[in-house]
């Protein structure tokens, strides 16, 4: 049996969820580029953003639907021009 076992560490978050600053500057309608990965990445509008910036709603190009994104994802959102955002 453990006996170093931290108490309350379920609770805590697994890392520290803080937007980059650029999140702040994101607004509903806003076209975006989103880097999923290395080599990996889509493009689309803003839908909805929470209070915070911590989390963003977008809508993908190509009918490809619309996925929730977490600053603590590890995925980035640039916001970009009318025409280099188009896959």
């Amino acid at each position: 049996m453990a006996r170093s076992v931290k108490q309350g560490a379920a609770n805590a978050p697994l890392r520290k969820a803080t937007p980059d600053p650029h999140w702040k500057q994101l607004r509903q309608g806003d076209r975006v580029r989103v880097l999923l990965s290395p080599g990996f990445q889509a493009s689309g509008v803003v839908d909805t953003i929470t209070a915070d910036h911590s989390a963003v709603w977008v809508h993908l190009d190509g009918g490809r639907g619309r996925v929730l994104l977490h600053c603590g994802d590890g995925v980035d959102i640039l916001p970009c021009g009318e025409t280099d955002c188009r896959d």
